[in-house]
Order: C-alpha cells, then structure tokens, then sequence
C-alpha cells in the first residue's frame, strides 16, 4: 500500500523559498513508511531470496531524522498538530476559546429569538460566508440588529449575523489567518530541512516506482493466471492453454469457459496459414498470438502452460481491421496493400506479422495471386507470421512451399456450430452452406448458390480434406515403417549373431568329437601293441604284424590333420542362397527381397507406391522402390534350405517371449530430465506397441508439474494412443498417466 510517487514534487522542492504542502507531506510520510517496510522486509529474509530485488533498494539511503520531523510536525492522520510549534500551538488555544464563546453567544441570541417569534421554533444555527448566522423571517428582519448574510430562495428567511457578535467572528478570523501563517513558516522550515536529502529521495522513489510496477504486474498475473514461459533469444512460438485474458475476463462474466489456444511456429514451419469458418475463432487466435507476445516483450507474465516455449521478435507487424480513409483516398483494399508494402520491405528473419484475411478486399482470384506472391515473399525472408484466410490457393501454398503450414479452426459439423480450437498441419473448410442454412438462410436460396458455384468448388474442399487425410495416414505408416525398420534390423543383428555362435559351436563339436576320436584310437592302440606282443610270444608272421602297425600311424596323423584345421578354420556367416531376379512389375503373390542382402517377403497388397509385405509373420508397410522381386520358382527351391534355419526363428520368438515375460506394465521414470524421460517414454511406447501390450501406465510423481505436462502433452499427439488420463485416487492418481493404446 502507498505506492507514492513523490518525484515530482520534490522537484518542485528544489527551488528555494518553496515549501510542502500538507497534503504533499502526507503523502511523503506515507510513501517513506512504505519505503521503510520495503527495506525492513529485504534486511530480515534469506541472503539467497529475493536477489535481483535486493538489487534494487541496495543503495536506497533514507535519513531516519526525515521521518521523525514529520512525526513531529503531523498526525496519524495527516493534520498540522497543534504543538508543532509553540506558537501553534497558542494561536489554537486562543481560536478554540473564541469559538466557545461565539458558540454560547449564538445559542442565547437564537433562544431570545425563537422567544419574540422572530425565528422558527426548529430552527438551528447556519453558516453562510464563513460566518455563524441566524434565520430569522424577512418580515422581522429589523428587529434582530446585524449583518444580513443571505436569503432563502422564497426570500421568507433571511440569515442574519448579529451585531454583538461580529467582533468576535474578525476576531477568529484573524487567528486563523494567524494559524495558517504558522503552519506555513512549519512547512518552509521542515522544508528548508528536506531540500540536502531531495537526491537521496528521489533515487530511493525510482526504486519504488520500480517495486511498484513488479508488484502491479504480479498482481495482474495473478489475476489472469499466468505463468512465466521457458524463454530462448531466439524465434519461435510453442504455446499450451494460451488464453486472451479480456476474453477470458468476458466470457467469465458470462459463466461461459474459454477454449485455449495450442500453437507452435518454429524455423522449419515460421509461416501458419488459418483458415476455417467465420466466426470460427481465426481472428481472435491471430489476436490472441500477437497480444500475449507483445505482453511478454513487454516484461509481464502471460496466461500460458509454464511447460510453453517462447522467444523474442525485433518487429512485430499486425495487419487487422480495415484503415480505409476518405482523406487519403484509400479504399479498404489500398489501405491493405500500403500495409503489405511497409511489411515486405522490413521482414527479416526476427520479424512476426499477423494478417487477418489475406487478399481481401478485392477481386477474389487477383486478391488471391497477390496474396499469394507476398507470402512467397515473405518466406523467402525467413520471417515468421500468421494468416487467416478463405483463399483455397493460399492453403494449397502450404503443400509447395517449405516453411509454410496449415491451420484449421475446428468445425463440429453434426452440431452445426464452431469449436474454437485450433489444429495445425490441416486446412480448413468455410462451411459458408453449412452455416447459413443454420442461420436460417431460407433453403431455395441455399440451394440456387449452390447450384450457381457447382461442384467443383466443393469437390477440391472435399479434395483438399482428403488430401490432408492421406498425409495423416502416410505419417501414420511412416511412423510403423520406422519401428518395423529397427524390429527387422534387430532381428537381423540376433541372426549374424546367432550365425556366428552356430559355426564356433560348430568348430568346437568337431575338435571335442576328432579329440575323442584319437582317444579312442591311441587306446585302440595300445590294445593292438598288446595284441602285437601277444602275437610274437605266439611267434606270429612278422610282416602281418608290421602292416598292422603302419595303419594305425597313419589313422592318426589324419586325425592330427583335422584337428589343427578345425583349430585355425575361420568363422563365416550364413549366407542367403543366391536366387534369381524378376524384372517383371510387382503384383499381389509375389516373393520381393528387401534390398540385395535383406530378408524374403510376399507382397499382400500395393497402394500407389507403397506395398504391404509379411516376413516371418511380421506385417510391414514399405515404398516399392525399396523391393527387389526374385524368381518364385528359385524361391520355392531355397524354401527347404530356410526350412533347416528355423531353429534361429524359433529363437527370435523366444527372445520375443522372454521380452514379454520382462515388461514390465509401468514404467517409473521419476528423477529424469525432461529430455532422458521423453526418450524413455517413446522406447517405452514402442515396445509395448511390438509386444501386443495396450493398457500400460507411466509413474511421473507429482512434484512440480513438468514431467506430468511433458508426457501427456506429448500423449495427445501420439497417434497410436487411443486414450489417457490419469490414475484412480487409490491407485496413485495425478502422480501416474494411465494409457490406452490402439
């Protein structure tokens, strides 16, 4: 409270023989109390609060003796006290036994003459000029002595002084004259006192004026629910639950909720094009960005998800409204263009511009191609902006030109009404039929307009739509491309590896049963050179014996052979059978390789230029392109070779299984930052899409709020989530996201 700025007057104070009003010193008090308290509360808080505050009263210098002398010289509220002075304090005394005695003297005087009926019995004592009088009736006007003051407006009354008591009215008079002469030389002495410290003071009321202003913008985000944005010097424009505070304040007036605005302009898209129904919400959007980020280049908090991103711009350039001029000569359409002119020639890649409806104001198809070209113009400058139109060739613009993207105002057509959100990367429809058979268009009419535009303005709407859908579904499979493209890659790292490990097992069997062999041969042998003995103690024929003896040497030296081979053999991969090429186009049935050294898949279906193949039981989408179509007759052949290989499919699907039986139904990613607990969501997300698993949860904790933001606004943009929200109270509730997917 008494945020005073006393700057001004205390300039006025500089000047010699100037002095302060009691009004002024009044204010003076208050505001150095305030100042006072300011230095109190900084002193006694934490040395590592409030820092950049303390910054800003750190060299304040208030002499304490200021405050007393006031003190000294008012009261508590805000009058001169009577022994500020001792002659003050006199002339009061003297005025105040003055007024007693004129009071007792009035009150005799109106008593004797309500006796006579000179006055009204109910009648009291007035004042007129300053001075106390008497009504007394006009008709006896001359019997009461005195001053005549005034008449009533009837002239029946007349109020008059009496004459014994004008002396003691000048008498009063003059002391108060005496009064304010006094409180005057108090004022210029004090004043005198005030003039060394005006400096001090004034630097100590900049800082005031500084903490006021804060507090003034605190208290207002306060009240529109604020938050302060994560900033970046850079351009750019990443808002959730952004809300125009005045319509925010009206609507709420009205009982009626606000539908937030989520936005984002970044440098690969700086251009957003927004088209949709009138009074679909186009303009309040456009307004809505240009005044929440003029807030913010301004210093103050705006009403957006603290989780939101935001940056700066250098010029910010709006075109709303119509600014013909009858003067100038400028129709609504030239007045445009004069904004178009001064909007080209400034862009850079630091400027935000807002239009509302491009190219309006003129012939539709020239108003279009301007529009048109200018935006080309702009994008070519690397600024960032907003449009709102109903120009089809604006929104076919975004599909050719990088960095420029569509905008829908959403349409509920089964309730025939606007929704007032905004969706990005999708044009949108006027509905002009739809909204004025709603209106209540008479049919006839409706119908003629429709019959007078044909059907080809409405086929290229239904045209763009389904354009926009395509694009959806094609990011869709894009997306499962990408995760079926890391799956195969997987499969085929576990299949070299499995390879590699098959060989060395291999490699090892062959030693241990080579090993085993000479074992058994060396113990042959020894059976045999027992059996040679026994043979010579039986006198047997020596060449026998000898032959005998040679066979088995050489029996061993091969096995000596194989075993160092087997110990310096090199590993090697399974490789794929070669197999023929087909040239011919590809078809349903037929058997394609994905790329050169890749896995055997059939084609079960082709649409446009991409075919939907199955490999092991593992359905993909893939561009055709990618596809290398082999022989079927080869590929029949080499099926009994992969046939033998089924061990390491067998594999996999274990490898599979173990990883289902390790999933873990939540995923606990308190204590992360924000970006490590993003990746392990998306990882998280992806297996459990692989794995068949649809009801999963993620533990974020409560806290502060961001991981809960992060991960659920991220959610509302995943297309294979189905639903969200958080957990049952029991169950962990805002701490834990349950989710749903398709």
């Amino acid at each position: 409270q008494d945020y005073i700025d006393m700057r001004a007057e205390l300039e006025r104070l500089r000047l010699s023989g100037t002095y302060i009003e009691t009004d002024s010193l009044f204010d003076l008090k208050k505001s150095l109390i305030t100042l006072n308290q300011c230095q109190v509360f900084f002193k006694n808080s934490e040395e590592k609060e409030y820092t950049t505050l303390k910054q800003l009263i750190k060299h304040i210098y208030i002499d304490g003796n200021i405050l007393k002398s006031i003190n000294k010289i008012l009261s508590d509220d805000g009058d001169i006290l009577d022994n500020a002075s001792e002659n003050l304090l006199y002339v009061r005394i003297e005025k105040s036994k003055k007024e007693r005695e004129l009071s007792r003297r009035m009150q005799s005087i109106l008593s004797q003459s309500k006796r006579e009926g000179w006055t009204e019995a109910d009648a009291e004592v007035a004042l007129r000029n300053g001075r106390l009088v008497i009504p007394v009736s006009s008709s006896n006007k001359r019997k009461l002595r005195g001053l005549v003051h005034d008449e009533s407006s009837t002239g029946l009354t007349s109020y008059i002084e009496p004459e014994e008591i004008v002396e003691i009215n000048n008498q009063i008079r003059e002391l108060e004259i005496e009064e304010r002469r006094e409180i005057i030389k108090i004022l210029t002495e004090f004043t005198d006192f005030l003039r060394p410290h005006i400096d001090d003071l004034s630097y100590a009321y900049n800082s005031l004026v500084i903490i006021d202003f804060i507090r003034a913008k605190a208290l207002y985000a306060l009240e529109i629910r604020a938050g302060k944005p994560l900033f970046e010097n850079t351009q750019r424009i990443n808002w959730f639950d952004a809300r125009h505070p005045l319509l925010e304040k009206s609507l709420k007036k009205n009982n009626k909720p606000i539908v937030p605005l989520r936005i984002e302009i970044n440098s690969n898209n700086r251009i957003l094009i927004i088209s949709g129904p009138n009074a679909g919400g186009k303009s309040v959007c456009l307004k809505t960005v240009g005044l929440l980020q003029y807030m913010l280049q301004s210093g103050l908090l705006i009403p957006i998800r603290e989780t939101s991103e935001a940056g700066c711009f250098n010029n910010l350039i709006v075109d709303i409204g119509d600014e013909q001029s009858i003067e100038n000569d400028l129709s609504t359409y030239s007045s445009h263009l004069h904004n178009m002119r001064y909007l080209c020639q400034k862009a850079d890649s630091e400027t935000l511009f807002l239009i509302d409806e491009f190219g309006t104001g003129t012939d539709p198809s020239i108003g279009g191609a301007i529009a048109e070209s200018i935006l080309e113009h702009l994008n070519k400058k690397k600024a960032y902006g907003l449009v709102t139109t109903h120009y089809s060739n604006l929104k076919l613009l975004a599909d050719r030109e990088e960095g420029i993207i569509n905008g829908a105002m959403l349409f509920d057509k089964k309730n025939m009404k606007p929704l007032y959100e905004l969706s990005i990367g999708r044009p949108g429809s006027s509905f002009a039929f739809e909204i004025a058979e709603t209106i209540g268009l008479p049919k006839a009419i409706i119908k003629s307009a429709s019959a007078k535009i044909g059907g080809s303005h409405l086929e290229f709407e239904q045209q763009l739509l389904d354009l926009e859908r395509e694009k959806r579904e094609i990011s869709k499979k894009s997306e499962e491309l990408r995760v079926a493209d890391g799956f195969l890659s997987e499969l085929i790292e576990k299949y070299n590896s499995l390879s590699d490990s098959l060989e060395e097992n291999k490699n090892s069997i062959i030693k241990e049963a080579k090993e085993e062999a000479k074992s058994i041969i060396l113990n042959a042998n020894k059976q045999i050179e027992n059996t040679i003995s026994e043979i010579k103690t039986s006198q047997a024929e020596k060449e026998k014996t000898q032959a005998l003896r040679k066979e088995l040497r050489e029996e061993v030296d091969k096995l000596d052979k194989d075993l160092r081979k087997a110990r310096t053999r090199p590993k090697k991969r399974v490789k794929t059978p070669e197999t023929k090429l087909d040239n011919s186009p590809l078809e349903v049935g037929d058997i394609v390789r994905l790329g050169m050294d890749g896995a055997f898949a059939e084609i079960i279906s082709i649409k446009r230029n991409r075919a939907e193949i199955i490999s092991d039981n593992i359905k993909m989408s893939i561009n055709i392109d990618r596809l290398i179509k082999v022989n079927k007759k080869e590929y029949n052949k080499q099926l009994s070779q992969r046939h033998r290989q089924s061990n390491y499919t067998t594999t996999v699907y274990s490898d599979i299984n173990k990883k289902r039986q390790n999933f873990s139904l939540q995923l606990n990613i308190r204590g992360l930052r924000a970006e490590e607990a993003m990746d392990e969501v998306i990882k998280y997300l992806d297996e459990a899409r692989l794995l068949g698993e649809r009801d999963i949860s993620i533990l974020h904790g409560k806290g502060d709020g961001i991981l809960l933001s992060l991960v659920r606004d991220f959610l509302s943009t995943h297309s294979e989530v189905e639903s969200f929200g958080p957990a049952r109270l029991e169950l962990g509730g805002e701490g834990i996201t349950w989710v749903k997917l398709n």
